[in-house]
């Protein structure tokens, strides 16, 4: 587990690429409230967006999640409480105004900054 990344990953790195390429600037790693003890991928703390890459296996992504099968019952109820506190996190989020943004680590780069785009385009003019 020692080699599971906590941020910085490959994935984050190349949406950062991506977003920075199309113009965009914004924060990373960073908590989108200072009370709640998650950090967002990428933040936009002025238009309120927070972008979440979700690893398959950590986050429990319907198409490509797995259990293992070695000590099983603690896995499984690690794993669970991951998805609950991303549900947590997400509704404390959503009612204070934040939009929140999730991808799978699978889903291509390209249609997440496209996504993340639009959303911010479409908040900066209805400031």
């Amino acid at each position: 587990m020692q080699a599971n990344r906590p941020r910085g990953t490959s994935i984050e790195v190349a949406l950062r690429k991506a977003l920075f390429r199309r113009g965009l600037r914004f924060f990373k790693d960073r908590r989108p409230l200072p009370n709640l003890r998650c950090e967002a991928d990428v933040i936009f703390p002025r238009l309120k967006i927070a972008v979440f890459v979700d690893g398959c296996f950590w986050h429990g992504c319907p198409h490509h999640a797995t259990r293992p099968v070695l000590h099983g019952e603690w896995w499984g109820r690690k794993l669970d409480r991951n998805m609950e506190r991303d549900r947590s996190n997400e509704a404390i989020l959503v009612s204070g105004g934040w939009k929140v943004l999730r991808f799978w680590e699978h889903q291509s780069i390209d249609e997440m900054a496209s996504q993340t785009e639009k959303l911010v385009r479409a908040r900066l003019t209805a400031y």
